[in-house]
């Protein structure tokens, strides 16, 4: 059986407003270990499992050493499954994947587009993963879902680099598509309503409810090659709330991975 890696990404250098997620990795840990809720998913799986393999958490001073870190444990045949961090992360891990997988699907669960082509002048910001992601051609099909930021530039960007957009202001489940090729999920903590998620440095409300995501998770019908969850700000948190949420957001993704 294929093993899971699970690898700790400690960035938030390329965060703007706030920082904070590089302190998430051991935190969505601690609550999935804590002995509040066991180790099965919804689907029943538990991911308790010897083909589960956690590495730890990388402190990370060199933004492009992503990269190299991910390299290394999709080369011992694992998929990989990483808790971040800030959203920036993203590129470097998909770019890491793209040799394994030259056809790969992106499902992006987020508040935010993410496509700048570049943000306060940094072309590697949390503001432009999937712009680096689609212009350099690792995905065949980026589909967002929960976006409820998007401007003129971002609406161009997407049409350029045909991104399929789920906005929550029109937000129809049946809509989303299958997915026909491996599938690499990217969970934005803030695609959550603040009111789920209050850890996170950008707060936009009239989000996504914590049951809408475990469906959307559990509806998959591809195989899952990868996944990160991103983006919590412990320094916002309240009662851990959005650690709990991370942890069980991370147990039905590995659940599906598995």
């Amino acid at each position: 059986m294929t093993k899971i890696c699970i690898q700790g990404i400690k960035y938030d250098k390329k965060s703007s407003y706030q920082k904070g997620p590089r302190l998430a990795p051991p935190l969505i840990r601690e609550a999935l270990h804590s002995g509040s809720l066991n180790l099965f998913s919804e689907n029943g799986i538990s991911i308790e499992s010897s083909t589960i393999v956690d590495k730890g958490d990388f402190e990370i001073e060199d933004y492009f050493s992503i990269e190299e870190i991910t390299k290394k444990h999709l080369n011992s045949n694992a998929k990989i499954f990483t808790l971040g961090g800030d959203h920036s992360i993203t590129y470097p891990i998909i770019k890491a994947h793209h040799k394994k997988f030259p056809k790969l699907d992106i499902l992006h669960i987020d508040a935010h587009a993410d496509l700048y082509n570049n943000y306060e002048g940094d072309i590697y910001s949390h503001a432009c993963p999937f712009a680096r992601i689609m212009e350099n051609g690792f995905a065949t099909r980026l589909v967002q879902v929960g976006i409820r930021t998007l401007n003129p530039h971002q609406a161009e960007q997407a049409e350029k680099y045909k991104v399929e957009i789920h906005q929550m202001k029109d937000l129809d489940f049946s809509t989303i598509p299958k997915f026909k090729n491996p599938l690499y999920i990217s969970l934005d903590m803030d695609a959550f309503d603040p009111a789920f998620a209050p850890g996170v440095s950008h707060h936009e409300p009239g989000g996504l409810t914590s049951r809408q995501v475990i469906d959307l998770i559990h509806s998959i019908d591809a195989e899952i090659i990868g996944a990160d969850i991103v983006e919590y700000n412990p320094n916002r948190d309240f009662q851990n709330m959005t650690a709990f949420l991370a942890a069980k957001m991370m147990k039905e993704i590995l659940g599906k991975m598995l």
